[in-house]
């Protein structure tokens, strides 16, 4: 029995290495090792924090000398109003806002993009080490925190779920139906028949945009999350955007493939890389840097910002040319690959 056993296992991962599945264990847990080490990494560098501080408002003379004499750790952006120093913050030109609070003259409120992110851990921790080096642990400068635009947690995590959802299509579902076409001889036997090539993959693309917007739509049916006709609209572009361009590319990596199993590795080994760096890009300097050379993040930035801060689509027509021209790309890559009958 045992010897049985010893010999069954074996033969489950020599298929294993054959199918790239043992490929893809290894992989993850190497890759989302790399992540985590890119998002701790960032401690041990060093930015100045940017604060900003409203011109004519009545801050702690004590706060305002230790901010200054601290230029090594901070760096002061003197702004004319509230709306002036929101929209500031809003375009990310720096990493909070100090504003007087009503508790008194020495407490202010801290006004951030998001109340959870590293960041504003790191701006208290600042602000509050320097308060206990000018004054002590008497009190301290940060009365309360507040993010830029309330929204529930529910709705603050809609984006990335949006992402998760649209790559799962792409690289989970559309792979592994075409190679299970391919392997079955099926898409061959299809073009022997009046079908042509560019027929198929616009059905197939169709079929990836469907699947993708009923699935968000019944994801905000079942969190009860609504937007207003402006932001629907702006946010069902991009979502067409979105599901042609990794309808696509999930076409494309399914041509790569010659059996599901495969192809089932291969969409694993895309779907990691695209959604990680792009959902954990705000937590990490090293990332934010680096998640702008994806298409996902050319995706999940536009949705983000349309679903928590009000934008339209129009303030990204680039991100939407650079999606579609993507989406277009790997179209004619398979269109290409089709015509060569390629693993078929």
């Amino acid at each position: 029995m045992i010897r049985n056993v010893a010999i069954l296992a074996g033969n489950d991962l020599a298929i294993g290495v054959k199918n790239k599945t043992l490929y893809l264990i290894l992989f993850i847990p190497l890759f989302v090792f790399l992540v985590l080490r890119l998002v701790d990494g960032d401690k041990a560098d060093f930015a100045p924090v940017n604060i900003g501080l409203l011109e004519g408002e009545n801050y702690s003379p004590a706060m305002i000398h230790g901010l200054q004499s601290a230029e090594r750790v901070f760096t002061i952006s003197w702004l004319p109003d509230e709306n002036a120093a929101k929209q500031w913050l809003g375009e990310r030109l720096g990493d909070g806002i100090l504003i007087p609070s009503a508790a008194g003259a020495s407490d202010c409120a801290l006004i951030v993009l998001e109340k959870t992110s590293l960041q504003t851990v790191a701006i208290v921790e600042s602000v509050t080490a320097l308060q206990r080096s000018l004054e002590g642990g008497s009190g301290g400068w940060i009365a309360e925190i507040r993010p830029l635009r309330e929204s529930k947690i529910q709705r603050q995590m809609l984006p990335t779920w949006i992402l998760v959802l649209v790559l799962m299509v792409g690289f989970i579902v559309l792979p592994s139906q075409v190679a299970e076409e391919k392997e079955k001889k099926l898409l061959l036997g299809l073009l022997q028949t009046p079908v042509h090539e560019v027929e198929w993959l616009l059905a197939k693309v169709a079929f990836g945009m469907t699947s993708i917007s009923i699935a968000a739509v019944l994801l905000h049916f079942l969190t009860g999350d609504g937007a207003g006709p402006d932001i629907s609209l702006s946010y069902l572009v991009f979502l067409m955007a979105g599901g042609f361009c990794f309808s696509a590319f999930g076409i494309l990596v399914g041509f790569l493939c010659r059996t599901q199993a495969t192809a089932r590795t291969l969409g694993v080994l895309f779907y990691l890389p695209l959604l990680l760096p792009s959902a954990l890009a705000d937590f990490s300097k090293t990332l934010n840097s680096v998640a702008p050379l994806l298409p996902s993040y050319q995706f999940y930035r536009p949705v983000k910002s349309i679903l928590l801060e009000g934008s339209v689509a129009a303030d990204f027509f680039v991100e939407l040319l650079m999606l579609s021209g993507f989406g277009a790309l790997c179209l004619l890559a398979s269109y290409l690959l089709m015509k060569r009958r390629w693993l078929m």
